[in-house]
């Protein structure tokens, strides 16, 4: 049996045919990778993105069963449509898109870019989507939970008005997407379902979000980092798959095996004690309800139960 230690790489995913799996921000980086993997090994994958013209140039150069749905994770009205059109079951939900330490801006529904796009609409989209999911959830979260400053939700002022900081507004989604998964998977466990909660992180990959980086000076080291230290997207993208297919406990965090987490091959890792605090994750979930108007209630009939 394949231990959470060995070199475990794609060529480890058991056979997925008559599977279906959604992957956010499919168009590049880490999702096209994941979306690659998934339908290699027989799934039908949904390239869930914000351009479609874009998917599906990425479609195109995928061997396997794919197909392409638009899906702006910073427009509330875009999730509930999207959501609001799937039909049958869904094995796999994986949360891929994220936008990273990006110019102080605003979703469509005036939250923060970043806690709106990488938190709230995957909170949205994962509950409207729940009572077509059978088997998992895999959120992408980051190291950068942790560091630098020790990063918390900032209830007080979530959308960091006066005080925004590229670096602390990324953190702090990060952050999110962990106390996410801590609580949807209390929730699911308590309602009696059989669905997972899970979440995963890439360590240092190279792909396109360091590129829109708010500072220059940031963006110079990260084009150093990408080229001379950074694994590729491939890689990166197998602590996701490997909490996409692997029988693993719920609300499990799975990275890189290697120094500081940066590269390597999947294992579970550990998470900062601010993402592992149940009441903190409550409070969160409570907060993202009543900000998004989406709730667990909706999502009652589950069908992994």
């Amino acid at each position: 049996m394949t231990t959470e230690r060995s070199k475990w790489n794609v060529t480890d995913i058991p056979d997925q045919s008559g599977r279906t799996a959604v992957v956010t921000g499919a168009n590049s980086g880490l999702g096209i990778a994941t979306v690659e993997a998934l339908a290699g090994a027989g799934a039908h994958v949904v390239l869930a993105v914000r351009d479609v013209k874009r998917g599906e140039a990425a479609a195109a150069g995928v061997h396997g069963s794919v197909e392409v749905r638009r899906l702006d994770l910073a427009d509330l009205a875009s999730v509930r449509e999207f959501a609001a059109g799937w039909r049958g079951g869904l094995d796999l939900l994986v949360n891929n898109a994220g936008v990273m330490n990006v110019p102080e801006s605003s979703t469509k529904d005036g939250f923060e870019m970043q806690f709106g796009t990488n938190h709230l609409g995957h909170f949205a989209l994962t509950n409207l989507l729940l009572p077509h999911i059978t088997d998992r959830v895999v959120t992408v979260s980051s190291g950068m939970h942790k560091t630098p400053g020790s990063p918390r939700i900032h209830f007080d002022n979530l959308n960091l008005t006066g005080e925004y900081a590229p670096v602390t507004a990324y953190s702090q989604s990060k952050l999110a997407n962990l106390l996410f998964t801590l609580e949807l998977q209390r929730r699911l466990a308590e309602s009696g379902s059989s669905v997972r909660a899970l979440a995963a992180h890439p360590g240092y990959a190279a792909t396109n979000l360091q590129s829109h980086d708010a500072s220059a000076l940031r963006r110079a080291f990260m084009w150093a980092g990408n080229r001379f230290m950074a694994q590729d997207s491939k890689a990166g993208a197998l602590p996701t798959l490997y909490a996409a297919v692997q029988d693993l406990p719920g609300a499990s965090y799975v990275g890189p095996d290697g120094l500081g987490e940066m590269r390597g091959a999947p294992t579970l890792v550990g998470r900062s004690a601010a993402a592992s605090d149940p009441a903190t994750a409550r409070r969160l979930w409570t907060v993202s309800e009543e900000l998004t108007g989406v709730t667990f209630s909706q999502s009652s009939a589950l069908t992994g139960a």
